[in-house]
């Protein structure tokens, strides 16, 4: 299971939110720089990057923000928040980016996102299916649609998608713990053979979301989560790099 560290930016600096709320936005560090340089330094290869403002303004922001991160690292960075059109996509992408999520896209504009998985290929390219109450959350977690998280993974599973980084907004911020029940009812009912024969591989499910402390780290990988993106538990030293250096050598 690959563990895989966020920084969220408003205004070029590292912040979190509790909730999606941008009322409650705390900054961790002025430099996001210097913390991606922490997580390498700790043996940790990929790096979630949410472009805040980028998810408000529906277009790419903090692309440069990326581009510094990139830049003076060797971190596999997938980057999300805001990406509505193919010159987003082109900018995130030219800035660093090796794979990229789509959220509200793949919800407002599907034609668009499936033009983007089949032109980047589905390595590239990230579902992102945020969720309250099992409801897909869109533009910045600030609207909520209709659409049932499960069902939306497997439309998109019918159409190739593999990556999907699954957030339950409810407990996003609040360091009590991830979404166990839903993450296996996702990977039960996502893993299917029709999937894995469409796909090559199946599901490569991404846990994100109420990460606590560092033994629900061996929870998810027991599970069969691909991998698992860490906020606030590791800002808030609820679980310490060198326990996630330790985790990543014992694998």
């Amino acid at each position: 299971m690959r563990i895989i560290p966020a920084i969220d930016i408003i205004d070029g600096k590292c912040v979190r939110l509790t909730k999606g709320d941008y009322d409650t936005k705390k900054i961790y560090n002025e430099n996001p720089v210097e913390v991606a340089k922490q997580f390498e330094d700790a043996g940790i290869q990929y790096l979630h990057v949410v472009d805040l403002d980028g998810a408000k303004a529906k277009h790419i922001v903090n692309y440069k923000v990326l581009e510094r991160i990139a830049s003076k690292t060797n971190l596999k960075i997938d980057f999300g928040g805001g990406l509505k059109s193919n010159e987003d996509l082109k900018i995130a992408f030219e800035s660093g980016a090796q794979q990229i999520t789509g959220g509200s896209i793949a919800v407002k504009n599907p034609e668009t996102f499936e033009s983007w998985i089949n032109t980047y290929g589905v390595e590239k390219i990230i579902l992102g299916a945020d969720c309250n109450n099992e409801k897909i959350a869109t533009d910045g977690w600030l609207e909520e649609s209709e659409l049932n998280v499960i069902p939306f993974i497997q439309n998109y599973q019918d159409k190739g998608i593999e990556y999907v980084i699954c957030t339950d907004i409810s407990k996003d911020g609040m360091l009590q713990g991830p979404s166990f029940d839903l993450y296996s009812r996702i990977l039960k009912e996502c893993h299917t053979e029709d999937s894995l024969s469409i796909t090559g591989s199946g599901l490569k499910l991404i846990a994100s979301g109420g990460i606590s402390k560092f033994d629900e780290l061996p929870q998810l990988n027991d599970m069969g989560c691909d991998g698992v993106i860490i906020g606030k538990a590791i800002y808030e030293n609820k679980i310490s790099l060198k326990q996630l250096e330790q985790f990543i050598i014992n694998q």
